[in-house]
């Protein structure tokens, strides 16, 4: 059974699908991946009320994460989007992602962004189908190619973020 729940960034379980992400980018770019390099999503800013961090556990076992830094109005970010190699193709991601969704929604954005490097096909393909577009580079993360935003707004068919459930 698939659960995805808030956690603290700082217990075991988060920490350890965290320290798995960095690994596999760390394997996945061209020149490797520091987290000292990047755009922070440290434990603050993934705590409420500044974010929030998705732990998926399937039977159990931790085996994704995703996180979400909120700002007011202004565009929510995506970050930490992570599932474990044993657990693609169940729609993890799909389901982490529609969840922060929710919760940037609820915290009063009406859009949300990410960044992804070119390596991460299959994560460019999920976010295409989930209804991200291309856009303009809103930021200067070192490690990304493609910047994307979603209007959450349409995402639920309503004209405000109150409406949407």
């Amino acid at each position: 059974m698939l659960i995805i729940s808030p956690s603290d960034p700082r217990l075991p379980a988060a920490r350890w699908c965290i320290q798995s992400y960095f690994a596999e980018l760390a394997e996945r770019f061209e020149a490797g991946f520091d987290p000292a390099e990047s755009i922070s999503a440290d434990d603050a800013e993934l705590t409420p009320p500044a974010g929030l961090l998705l732990i998926a556990t399937l039977d159990g076992a931790p085996v994704g994460c995703g996180a979400v830094k909120f700002h007011g109005r202004e565009p929510a970010e995506i970050k930490r989007m992570w599932v474990s190699p044993a657990a693609r193709g169940l729609g993890v991601g799909r389901r982490l992602l529609a969840v922060l969704e929710s919760h940037a929604q609820a915290a009063g954005a009406v859009s949300a962004r990410l960044e992804t490097n070119r390596a991460l096909r299959e994560a460019i393909s999920m976010y295409q189908s989930a209804g991200y577009r291309e856009v303009e580079a809103f930021n200067a993360e070192p490690y990304a190619h493609h910047w994307f935003e979603k209007d959450l707004t349409a995402a639920c068919g309503a004209s405000s973020p109150s409406e949407c459930g």
